[in-house]
Order: structure tokens, then C-alpha cells, then sequence
């Protein structure tokens, strides 16, 4: 089929690559979000999509919105058969949906309905599920609702952050994106409705949303941490500024902090929750690189009885 691939950012790249490898589908542009400023400097950068894209020598574009008529005249010209998605980031309107003839294909990292929106990996790391995995459905205008051709399973391990579980699901859904297309040249594949029953949402998390709460229990905390991995960082307070938490661990152990209380050995540093302790490995000061525990506590000189929080 000739294809047109929407997508932005880095995660999307493996499906892309899986795509033009596969010898028996044609790339022909690829569509992504336009480029933003980053950097110290907010110099304008093009997207992980448009970068790869343009090393492939394929057609990229970057509408400001994908109503525009600039961009859909360029649609219709090309005619795909079918576009596959990956996090492409923005709402795709009717006008859009109904140019290729086998629609737009999505690629979303759950097992729908279970986690449809915005951050269903950090969601499903937050929630203590013990499987997840990734779905290829046709787009419809409600939200990540439309009928699935297949999916994959990938079980979450006890100390995977999002950012380890995304980067798995994405090399294990860019094999599941290329089967659907063949599928649907070859018309094997048919889209199955979605069930009525286990729908569950998963909004995009905000800085604020990353707040940890030490009066949580440590299963929680840990979850908390693990989930808003790489982005957007879980976060508590010390004296006053905001202290992003990378990696820490529950330990049953120690039960004799109150939440929020820190204990601070020579190599250790622990902090009481709502149920017993966990230790933090990995933190970043405001301002600070990321270092580990010990050392930023070493650097504070942590009085005795000091906690963490509000």
C-alpha cells in the first residue's frame, strides 16, 4: 500500500523504520507536528519523525493544524491507502479521516480499552499493572475508541520506569503496526469493536500531577516515582525548593520514619511514606544535575528530624 505516517516524537521513530524496512509498503510522506524551540537557546528543532524522515529521503509534512487546506490538498495528491499513527499529537478532523481508503491506523500503547488518552504507559506503571501492551485500531473522532485490529502484550517488571516500558512497547508495536498493514492490503484483518466493559482513561500528567504525597503508602510512592519517569519527574520538596525524584525503592524494613522524615546513613538515604520506608537513589536539586542520594544529602548536611514535603 502506499502509506502517509503521522507521528512526532522519538517513540514513534522504531514503527517508521519497521515500515520502510518492510519491502512491501511505500512511505510516501510522512506527517508530523511543526518544529519547536529547545534548548537554552529555544532555537527551533524538527521532530525525532521529521529528522528520521528526512535522512529516508520521504516527503515530510508540518501542518500548523491538520485541517489546513494547504496540507489536505497535499493529502488528497498523494492518495495513501492507509496512514499509520504513532503519537502524532494532535486531533485529526472527519475531513482528514475520510481521505485514505482504509483510514488512519493508530498505534496506541495499551491494551484497549484499558488506558485510552494521552499517557497510557505512565497510567498503567502508576496503576500497579502487571500487563500491558500496545493496540492497532482504527481512528475514529472519540478519544482512542475506535475498533482494534490487534495487539501485543508486554509484561511490566517490577522496576521498569515509563521510559523503559515505552521504549520496549515501541520496538515490539512497530512489528504490530507493519502486520496490520499487511493484514489490510492482503484483507485478512478485520477491525474488531472495542468492549463496553473495562474502559479506562488516561490523561496527560502534569508537573503538579507528579507531586508525591509521603502520607501515600511506599508501593505507591514507588509507582508514583516509576511512572513519571522520564517525564514529567516526580517531585517533593526540601527547604522550601522543589527536589525531583529519579529512582528510588521501597524498603519493608524500616518502619520507623513518619512520612515525609528522612534518615540519612553513610551510603543511604531514606524517607518514611504511609507505610514503611523507601529509599532514594537517584535525585536532581533545583538548578542541580541528577546525583545520587547520598551525595546530594552529604551537600544539604540533613538535620536530624528534616523531612521531605510541604
Amino acid at each position: 500500500m502506499k502509506l502517509v505516517f503521522a507521528g512526532t516524537p522519538e517513540v514513534a521513530v522504531p514503527a517508521l523504520d519497521a515500515l520502510i524496512a518492510s519491502g512491501r509498503h511505500e512511505v510516501a510522506a510522512v506527517v508530523t507536528r511543526p518544529d519547536a524551540p529547545a534548548g537554552r537557546g529555544r532555537r527551533l528543532v524538527a521532530s525525532p519523525v521529521a529528522e528520521r524522515a528526512e535522512e529516508a529521503g520521504i516527503e515530510v509534512l508540518k501542518p500548523v493544524k491538520p485541517r489546513d487546506e494547504d496540507f489536505l490538498a497535499r493529502l488528497r495528491e498523494i492518495g495513501p491507502d492507509a496512514c499509520p499513527v504513532v503519537a502524532y499529537g494532535a486531533l485529526l478532523p472527519r475531513v482528514a479521516l475520510d481521505v485514505p481508503a482504509h483510514g488512519w491506523v493508530n498505534l496506541h500503547f495499551s491494551l484497549l480499552p484499558a488506558w485510552r488518552g494521552a499517557a497510557p504507559v505512565q497510567h498503567a506503571v502508576m496503576a500497579g499493572d502487571e500487563i500491558t501492551g500496545a493496540s492497532t485500531f482504527l481512528i475514529e473522532e472519540g478519544l482512542d475508541s475506535g475498533p482494534v485490529y490487534g495487539t501485543v502484550t508486554e509484561e511490566i517488571r517490577r522496576t521498569d520506569t515509563s521510559g523503559d516500558l515505552l521504549t520496549r512497547l515501541a520496538f515490539a508495536g512497530a512489528g504490530l503496526l507493519v502486520a496490520t498493514m499487511d493484514g489490510i492490503e492482503d484483507g485478512t484483518l478485520k477491525a474488531v469493536p472495542q468492549p463496553v466493559d473495562g474502559i479506562t482513561l488516561a490523561p496527560k500528567i502534569t508537573v503538579e500531577n507528579a507531586h508525591v504525597d509521603w502520607s501515600a503508602p511506599a508501593l505507591r510512592v514507588d509507582r508514583m516515582v516509576r511512572g513519571c519517569t522520564p517525564a514529567p519527574g516526580a517531585w517533593t520538596v526540601f527547604r522550601g525548593e522543589r527536589l525531583k525524584l529519579i529512582h528510588a525503592t521501597p524498603v519493608p524494613e524500616r518502619t520507623d520514619l513518619a512520612p515525609g522524615e528522612l534518615s540519612v546513613g553513610k551510603n543511604n538515604v531514606y524517607v518514611g511514606t504511609g507505610s514503611y520506608a523507601v529509599e532514594l537513589l537517584w535525585v536532581q536539586a533545583q538548578g542541580k544535575k541528577p546525583m545520587r542520594a547520598a551525595d546530594w544529602a552529604r551537600g544539604v548536611r540533613i538535620a536530624s528530624g528534616e523531612r521531605l514535603g510541604a
